[in-house]
């Protein structure tokens, strides 16, 4: 293990964090920008070599096709929250960043599959998004920054022991609770009358969800004739089996990362990033997004869009990047040759 860190992203999840933070208007002005203001903190405070976003397919699921009721009580996305959606797909491409929409598949398969990568090169990982299913991916070489109020800098770096503190299971405990507990946001009730504190404590007591449902006299026997009654409920197991089936992760999509050359390697050409952000309005970033993505000190004068020939829309006085404070920032962390090799 070395000191090398992959920063992998949920894309679906920020954008759509970010577009319901609406402004006063109604214009989801935030969708595409939150995620931008979002990945420079978060690559500012984690210091990582590559960056991997993930995106849903927005054509196909196959877990809708093979299990038709998962996320059949949602609506179709409103047509602005698509052409956001899209238009980040496009930016951070743009940007430089290693951008996987995998077909037929989920970001949360991205988050996985980069994990795997990582960890078998002898890396580690932070998985950025607010969604809780990450928490699954939590181990020794894998933690979650979950994005909640307050961004990033507020936000918690989720350890295996963070986890145990917060649900009182371990991280290969977290897709039997989650799949005891059920998730009413993708369709997929529970085992009912089995909510956060049961599934704990229940997984406290055997250690997995199949080993109680296999020995329900034991159950009786540590947590009493309730719990064991809804076990042994008709439709409980299935429902539990259902739920961990829909919920498992891949770990087996192409990334496409090589941490030597290429999309998602940091640092970015400061020129690209200088530009990308004040496509989109943030101007008043857009020096802090050079420092950080491409690794230029704030006090020298960077290669902008305007600089380089560009139609910017920004009025004359404004196209040079504002000067931002210089943050304490870690050592950046270089991968060796033969991990390089591995990505």
């Amino acid at each position: 293990m070395t000191d090398a860190t992959v920063l992998v992203v949920d894309g679906n999840s920020l954008v759509h964090r970010s577009f319901h933070a609406q402004a006063h208007t109604g214009e989801p002005a935030w969708a595409v920008r939150g995620l931008l203001t979002q990945l420079v903190a978060a690559v500012d405070r984690i210091r990582p070599v590559g960056v991997v976003v993930g995106f849903d397919d927005p054509e196909r699921s196959l877990r809708r096709e093979r299990w038709p009721q998962y996320k059949a009580n949602r609506g179709e996305k409103l047509d602005t929250l698509v052409e956001q959606l899209a238009d980040a797909v496009a930016t951070l491409r743009e940007l430089g960043l290693a951008v996987v929409v995998p077909p037929g598949l989920e970001a949360d398969d991205v988050l996985c599959s980069t994990a795997a990568v990582a960890a078998r090169a002898g890396a580690r990982t932070v998985v950025v998004t607010s969604d809780r299913d990450a928490f699954a991916l939590i181990d020794d070489t894998t933690c979650v920054l979950r994005i909640i109020n307050g961004g990033v800098e507020a936000s918690p770096l989720m350890t295996p022991d963070r986890l145990v503190t917060l649900l009182g299971v371990r991280p290969e405990q977290y897709r039997d609770f989650a799949a005891l507990r059920g998730d009413p946001s993708d369709n997929l009730p529970g085992v009912r009358g089995v909510g956060p504190r049961t599934a704990a404590r229940l997984l406290a007591a055997f250690g997995t969800a199949r080993a109680a449902f296999d020995d329900l006299a034991a159950v009786r026997t540590h947590l009493g004739a309730g719990v064991t009654a809804r076990l042994a409920a008709p439709g409980a197991r299935a429902a539990w089996e259902l739920n961990c089936q829909v919920m498992t992760m891949r770990d087996d999509v192409e990334i496409g990362l090589a941490l030597d050359a290429g999309p998602g390697v940091l640092p970015l050409p400061a020129e690209v990033v200088d530009r990308v952000y004040r496509s989109h309005r943030l101007t008043w970033s857009a020096g802090q997004a050079v420092r950080v993505l491409a690794e230029v000190d704030a006090d020298v004068p960077v290669p902008t869009y305007a600089d380089a020939g560009g139609d910017d829309w920004f009025p004359t006085g404004t196209t040079a990047p504002r000067r931002v404070p210089r943050l304490p920032r870690a050592t950046p962390r270089t991968p060796s040759s033969e991990q390089l090799s591995l990505f």
